[in-house]
């Protein structure tokens, strides 16, 4: 199965709501069927659907202990491909919120001085102050 067939799976996966909660929940830990179920107002068979698509997607492992059958949350995997695939959109968003969190310092920080202010005759000021340029014009 290639990336993207993967990625379409796991995407699938994370579509529905109670698979997300079930992820959530083995994120704290390993569950059983019943464990999993209690939740949720769903019967076990269609739970354990749920859990079919999550295993399928390799978001889930199924380990057996003599009666019970322990499901698992599978570490890297093919979130760890998720993660990789999504990269270049959360670097954008970092690029985007660090240029906003620049603009907003500047804009705490007081409105910019401009370097050239528009005289009243309409002459461009150097900078300079008005007593610099009266001592050249004496000189």
């Amino acid at each position: 199965m290639n990336t993207d067939q993967q990625l379409d799976l796991v995407f699938a996966a994370l579509s529905d709501p109670t698979r997300r909660a079930i992820l959530a929940r083995l994120a704290e830990g390993d569950a059983t069927l019943t464990e999993l179920a209690a939740p949720f107002d769903l019967a076990q068979p269609t739970v354990s659907r749920h859990l079919r698509v999550l295993e399928d997607a390799g978001l889930v492992n199924t380990q057996r202990d003599k009666q019970r059958r322990w499901r698992s949350l599978v570490i890297g995997g093919p979130l760890a491909e998720v993660d990789t695939w999504l990269a270049p959109f959360r670097a954008q968003w970092e690029r985007r919120f660090d240029r906003l969190e620049n603009f907003l310092a500047r804009a705490e920080s007081g409105p910019a001085k401009p370097k050239n202010v528009k005289q009243p005759s309409g002459k461009q000021s150097s900078g300079k102050s008005t007593a610099g340029k009266r001592r050249k014009q004496e000189n």
